[in-house]
């Protein structure tokens, strides 16, 4: 009975109450003494709920779905089940943003087994530094395309390197591999995963990679983007829940774009669900701290 005076209270400024009443069968001072009624406690407290979810929700550029903002409330000490955040997200119609169909397109045949695979699909690492995975994308402006070059370290899922440019060139990419480098130490023999892309091929690259870092090259299978799946989502993230709502009239702004999306979100706010609901820069401290302690 109360879903049918719910939904003659949110209709009575389209429908006259006395039609509405007749049309589910309801009567008028049954409606008139529900509306009268103190709220329960669990109607207060989803009445309560709802703008602290709005707040998340709003303050994750709205890319946040029910299991991430459940995550949060739960890191805030609220005891709420996912289920009901769920709920209360579709009574407010929050919907997060969902991302785009993905094709690959820096990919190259070559020798399949000139380069071997050594990740095999595991994303995962005992500690930092010791497995790599990088990518290529690029981002459209009105100065013409801007490249972003990332490596992502498989224990923290943090984006430890970055670098753009206005070209693709293997440069672009031993910048990231340097910037990498400088945020974390790199254990010899590390594994560096990428796809197929000639740069990632490349004897340059590969004399850079093993030379001056000690590191394993490996790629994945021409043209199977789950096999860098890892680079891949992060690429996804970005897009999805960042850059695709803009428009960049010059490079310069689309590098502040990303600079804003890793430094100040995804490494230090975003919830990742690898990692267990924590952030990138979560984890990567709580090994650093674990090993200061040992």
């Amino acid at each position: 009975m109360s879903a049918k005076y719910e939904l003659i209270d949110a209709e009575k400024a389209a429908h006259a109450i006395v039609d509405m009443c007749i049309w589910l069968r309801v009567s008028r001072s049954g409606f008139y003494e529900w509306r009268t009624r103190p709220m329960s406690a669990t109607a207060e407290r989803r009445e309560r709920l709802k703008p602290v979810i709005e707040a998340v929700f709003a303050a994750n550029h709205e890319t946040y779905g029910y299991r991430r903002i459940h995550a949060v409330l739960v890191r805030s000490g609220e005891e709420v089940s996912p289920e009901l955040v769920r709920q209360l997200m579709r009574e407010l119609g929050l919907q997060p943003v969902q991302p785009r169909s993905w094709r690959p397109v820096t990919t190259q045949v070559g020798e399949p087994d000139a380069i071997p695979d050594l990740v095999c699909r595991d994303f995962t690492a005992d500690r930092p530094g010791m497995k790599l995975v990088g990518d290529i994308t690029y981002i459209p402006t009105w100065d013409g395309f801007l490249y972003l070059a990332t490596v992502i370290d498989c224990h923290s899922k943090m984006v430890v390197g970055w670098a753009m440019a206005d070209h693709f060139k293997t440069s672009l990419i031993t910048a990231a591999l340097d910037s990498a480098a400088g945020n974390i130490d790199i254990e010899k023999g590390c594994i560096f995963h990428s796809d197929r892309g000639s740069n990632y091929t490349s004897d340059e690259f590969g004399r850079h990679l093993t030379k001056k870092y000690k590191m394993r090259r490996s790629v994945g299978k021409t043209g199977v983007c789950w096999d860098n799946a890892l680079a891949e989502s992060f690429f996804g993230a970005l897009k999805n829940e960042w850059l695709n709502r803009m428009i960049f009239a010059t490079q310069a702004k689309a590098r502040r774009a990303v600079v804003q999306y890793i430094e100040g979100f995804y490494n230090r706010r975003r919830l990742h669900s690898a990692n267990g609901y924590r952030t990138p820069l979560e984890v990567h401290t709580e090994y650093l701290n674990r090993q200061q302690a040992a």
